[in-house]
């Protein structure tokens, strides 16, 4: 265990949680070689990868940290920092080839990358423990800040994709909100539409009533001007016809057959 190191109390927590996690594995290995059960074998291997995967992501961590304080720390101070984690990723890839080992007693000759995620398609932890092996530390380095690198990218694609989903939720509300308040302005001018058809409806109704009463009273009239024009027709035609009575105003018409005055001067005087 290198204390002489000089670490941030961050990068000093996160290392004793390294080692806490190798010293766990060593005691599981340890105390897997004492089970017979198959079953329990397993369970017991599932529980030293989970621990695997841990020390994994604070390696990463770990070498954050050292990205972190590289600059304020001098170069031997680094060099042997990055050595420490070279140091920690072979034990780390030691332990994952130990359980490649019982995995292989244990009749699975497939298992999964010994990483966040893996797949049917993805290599197999031997594969990974050979590619380790033969790579140098510049290399390990190097493959472990790609791969870093890489899952930080996918980070940020997902932020992305998590934004733009937000955004586009936020203007789909908006667009519904507007949608909603025309439809209600459309329904209110309906609403509005409806009740000035009735109004028009009822004032066509009264107008053709009044056309109608107006209708009646005219023809009423013409037929009493057209009974006066009759009489006035039948009195001058027949002007000695008793049964026929005077029109109230309208003077009887004059006699046709007139005296001289002379004829009634010679009575008068005879």
């Amino acid at each position: 265990m290198a204390t002489d190191l000089p670490m941030s109390p961050q990068m000093e927590q996160i290392y004793g949680e390294i080692r806490d996690n190798f010293r766990a594995l060593a005691n599981g290995f340890q105390k897997l070689d004492k089970i017979k059960d198959p079953n329990r074998q397993s369970n017991q291997l599932e529980e030293l990868t989970g621990k695997m995967r841990e020390c994994k992501r604070l390696v990463k961590e770990f070498d954050r940290e050292i990205k972190d304080e590289e600059a304020r720390n001098p170069p031997e101070v680094n060099k042997k920092l990055n050595d420490e984690k070279q140091s920690m990723i072979k034990e780390l890839n030691s332990y994952v080839s130990l359980r490649k080992t019982y995995l292989s007693t244990l009749g699975n000759k497939k298992v999964e990358l010994f990483d966040m995620g893996a797949g049917s398609s993805e290599p197999t932890a031997e594969e990974n423990v050979q590619m380790a092996s033969s790579m140098t530390n510049q290399e390990l380095v190097h493959a472990g800040n790609k791969t870093m690198d890489e899952t930080d990218q996918a980070i940020e694609r997902s932020k992305q994709v998590v934004a733009q989903t937000l955004e586009v939720g936020t203007q789909t509300a908006a667009n519904l909100k507007g949608q909603t308040d025309q439809m209600g302005r459309i329904v209110n001018d309906l609403d509005t539409i409806q009740f000035s058809i009735k109004k028009a409806s009822q004032l066509v109704k009264e107008i053709g009533r009044q056309v109608a009463t107006d209708k009646c009273i005219m023809l009423f009239l013409l037929l009493i001007v057209f009974g006066v024009i009759a009489i006035i027709v039948v009195k001058i035609v027949h002007p000695n016809n008793k049964d026929i009575r005077d029109i109230p105003g309208l003077a009887p018409p004059a006699q046709t057959t007139r005296r001289l005055l002379y004829v009634k001067a010679a009575e008068q005087f005879g």
